[in-house]
């Protein structure tokens, strides 16, 4: 059955109280930042205010990089918002990253995901060890972008050891029909382009689709498809769908060092 294209994508009217979810984790990133903001910095990854990551370090010498990528359909919101999360990882010894760019319509799909690609490196440059990628809705995709031909090095993609992407966009070609479209102004070249599913993976890292059991239908089709394309690309794939979370709640685990999804995220299971 076709999807209805209005409503396929619209995970704010999926989930009750969703409006006051942004309130919420700025509390909580502001609360976290308050509390463990000692050992964190900013780098700069280009020209923009926007080009900067937000870099959280574990107060021993970390294990590696652990990296998350903002969501809210490459149309809103910043690292700032998600400083909490950090969390799990920095109880686990990993250096977090989360990098911010610019928003569509101000600049392009395309154009956020070299964006993404540039703060990995800035923040790969000053962290060693290996590289665990991960990202939420449109940072899900973004995660699983950059590791195909978006413009990270050749030494940072020998260096990724996980991709998780959690609720990702990976065909971006059904968003040509939604409302969103106004706003992302996408054509079908760069549609193609920017799909993690239609590209092949430069990275050989285990891949882990992530996604709530709860969430619209679309959004598990999505992370479906990824598991099972990039299987056929030689990669270790694994799709979960988390019971009882939907579309939001589905990142809440990254802020606590044994959740399964934190685990997934660091390489723990």
């Amino acid at each position: 059955m076709t999807p209805d294209w209005e409503t396929a994508y619209d995970n704010r009217a999926a989930v009750a109280g969703a409006d006051t979810l942004p309130a919420a984790w700025s509390a909580a990133a502001a609360a976290f930042r308050a509390e463990r903001g000692e050992r964190a910095a900013t780098l700069r990854h280009g020209a923009s205010a926007r080009s900067v990551v937000d870099l959280f370090r574990p107060a021993e010498t970390a294990r590696g990089l652990a990296v998350f990528v903002h969501g809210g359909y490459w149309m809103r919101n910043a690292p700032a918002l998600f400083s909490h999360l950090a969390a799990g990882a920095l109880d686990r010894g990993w250096a977090v990253a989360m990098p911010g760019y610019d928003l569509c319509p101000e600049v392009r799909i395309a154009d956020i995901s070299r964006q993404v690609a540039a703060g990995v490196e800035a923040a790969a440059e000053v962290v060693p060890g290996p590289v665990r990628l991960s990202g939420h809705s449109a940072g899900g995709h973004l995660a699983s972008r950059i590791v195909c031909d978006a413009g990270l090095s050749a030494n940072v993609l020998d260096r990724v050891a996980g991709v998780l992407s959690i609720s990702g966009l990976h065909d971006l070609r059904p968003l040509m029909r939604t409302p969103m479209q106004a706003t992302l102004a996408l054509d079908l070249a760069e549609a193609r382009a920017e799909s993690p599913a239609l590209q092949e993976p430069r990275a050989a890292a285990p891949v882990t689709a992530w996604v709530g059991a709860e969430e619209l239908p679309e959004l598990r089709r999505q992370s479906a498809l990824l598991a099972n394309v990039w299987t056929g690309c030689g990669l270790v794939t694994r799709l979960v769908e988390d019971a009882g979370h939907d579309h939001f709640s589905v990142i809440a685990g990254l802020a606590s060092a044994d959740s399964p999804i934190a685990e997934a995220w660091l390489g723990c299971r």
